[in-house]
């Protein structure tokens, strides 16, 4: 997919979920209207914490401070929030 599909895809899950949400408000929401508006959450919460880990690794490359989650000591501090990482292990960035 290319990055105006994308945006494309974004921007209607985003007019959808603000649709859901404002009948959740008025109390017109169906059972379907529930499930999708919980789906559209889970997603929209997704793409904030993968942008956070992006911009965090971008701020950890240059040198900067960021939060990192330790996980022991054994393994590499991942910069990560739960969902938001694409791959399994950040590249290395010297942190110990």
């Amino acid at each position: 997919m290319d990055e105006e599909l994308y945006r494309t895809i974004g921007k209607i899950a985003a007019e959808k979920y603000e649709s859901l949400a404002s009948k959740l408000k008025d109390d017109t929401a169906t059972k379907e209207d529930r499930q999708n508006f919980e789906l559209l959450r889970e997603i929209i919460a997704l793409a904030k914490n993968r942008l956070t880990v992006a911009r965090n690794e971008k701020i950890a490359e240059q040198g900067g401070d960021v939060w990192v989650e330790r996980t022991s000591r054994s393994h590499f501090p991942h910069i990560r929030l739960h969902g938001g990482a694409l791959e399994d292990d950040p590249p290395p960035h010297g942190f110990e």
